[in-house]
């Protein structure tokens, strides 16, 4: 999972790139770049956050009116520098991409770019594949005389061609800025049109228009292409389109909860979930004292939980600010050593009470197991883990670094078993049935939970990735 940002103005971006990338910060922290187009390409990037990567030098290097910035969440890959995005080729026109997503025939891809188009990607990186794939079509075309529709023709092909769940932004040099997602639309992608000027935006979430001054136009379907061409023109095309299944954990932990995600507010989605998480815990019998969240993306879960039980909630942990998002970290040594860092209890809001914590989710157990004994060394009573997910089961394919069934808590055990190994209480997590309930009118992926990819069958994705993963470990 990374977030993307897409810039066409008629006058400079660098600087307002780069605040638009600092409003997807939370979407990745191992790396960020950015891409600027003049005439020719002006490239930027490297490992750690945005104020890490970039200074001032940099802004007066990053000239052009069109510009690309990606934020990156390692979870396929090396993280050497040569797998951090954008990437960009010279030819034909000059291409520069960035995607957030991963391939899940990334092996076969490149094999067949080699075979066919005598392309080699050198990286382990699944943007060059789409990079590649998308000008091997277009080299095909009449160079001189190209036309809108073959850039959607070529979008198409590459949307045939390179299966898994993405969403792509690219300046195709003197022709626009071109932004499409794979044709079950997994991945968000948001437009929008900054009124005073017509300036336009794509950006993996609609709170970086906020803070850039654009108006939300609304997010790109499954297998849908958008074109801004050179006259600031909109061209819209829908390409390959399969069963829609946007990806549930945006609203349940990725996305800001400022964000608008096909209309729907994310805050209020939490706020829906924890009401909903409500009739389990009644159900289990369990009768907390007070209700905690874990910051912050628990907070509206939480929030609604303790409103629909009658039940007071309270800020129980107190978090540091300055601590990245443990979830996303590289390395699980990285995260149980953040989540030390991370969260406090405070003293008088548990000692002695039957503590309920809600997360968004309970996913390795790290952050669970570590607060648990946090809260009983601070003096509650009693700590029930409520997760506003269902239990996690299967592994992500699509852009979620939980992709082995080693690392999940909940992959091959019972509830009791999961509260034995964390040490609660009790353990109540959201059932699937609920939470599809919430979504009936809007189709997602529900993979992780139960195991029904909307790609289809994943299990050499799953090998490969597993196998990168303990190469890695290695290393």
């Amino acid at each position: 999972m990374c977030g993307i940002l897409g810039l066409w103005s008629r006058e400079d971006v660098a600087q307002r790139l780069l605040y638009g990338m600092a409003t997807l910060q939370h979407r990745g922290q191992d790396a960020a770049g950015a891409v600027t187009f003049d005439g020719m390409f002006h490239i930027k990037k490297g490992h750690g956050l945005i104020d890490q990567v970039f200074g001032e030098k940099h802004l007066a290097r990053l000239r052009g009116c069109s510009g690309l910035g990606h934020i990156r969440y390692a979870t396929r890959g090396s993280t050497d520098p040569v797998d951090a995005q954008p990437v960009y080729v010279n030819y034909p026109y000059g291409l520069a991409m960035v995607h957030n997503g991963n391939v899940t025939n990334f092996h076969a891809v490149r094999e067949a770019l080699y075979r066919d188009h005598h392309r080699l990607v050198d990286t382990s990186n699944d943007v060059a594949l789409l990079l590649y794939a998308f000008a091997a079509h277009l080299e095909q075309r009449d160079l001189a005389n190209l036309s809108i529709d073959d850039l959607f023709d070529c979008v198409r092909e590459t949307q045939e061609y390179v299966h898994g769940a993405y969403a792509v932004i690219a300046i195709v040099a003197n022709h626009g800025m071109l932004a499409f997602t794979d044709p079950h639309g997994i991945r968000p992608l948001s437009f929008g049109i900054r009124e005073k000027d017509g300036d336009v935006a794509f950006a993996s979430e609609s709170s970086t228009f906020d803070y850039l001054g654009y108006t939300h136009c609304g997010d790109l379907g499954p297998g849908e292409a958008v074109l801004i061409d050179n006259d600031m023109t909109i061209h819209r095309y829908q390409g390959v389109q399969k069963k829609p299944a946007f990806c549930v954990f945006e609203y349940i932990y990725f996305a800001r909860e400022d964000s608008i995600l096909h209309d729907r507010l994310v805050a209020d989605e939490r706020v829906r979930m924890g009401h909903a998480l409500a009739d389990s815990v009644r159900q289990a019998g369990i009768k907390p004292d007070t209700v905690i969240d874990v910051p912050a993306s628990g907070y509206f879960f939480a929030s609604a939980l303790a409103e629909a039980l009658g039940v007071p909630y309270r800020r129980g942990l107190a978090k540091n600010s300055y601590i990245g998002r443990s979830f996303i970290a590289s390395t699980q040594d990285r995260r149980e050593h953040l989540v030390k860092q991370k969260l406090n209890p405070i003293r008088n809001v548990v000692r002695g009470k039957h503590v309920a914590v809600v997360d968004d989710s309970i996913v390795r157990g790290t952050t669970s197991r570590h607060l648990v004994t946090l809260l009983r060394n601070a003096g509650a009573r009693e700590v029930s883990m409520l997760s506003a997910a269902p239990a996690i089961r299967f592994p992500c394919i699509y852009g979620i670094d939980m992709s082995t069934h080693e690392e999940l808590i909940a992959a091959d055990r019972s509830t009791e078993a999961i509260r034995e190994a964390l040490g609660a209480d009790a353990v109540v997590y959201q059932p699937l049935e609920s939470l599809m309930n919430l979504y009936s009118d809007l189709p997602c992926c529900y993979a992780c939970f139960n195991g029904d990819y909307p790609t289809g069958s994943c299990s050499d994705a799953l090998r490969d990735i597993a196998r990168e993963k303990k190469d890695s470990n290695r290393n």
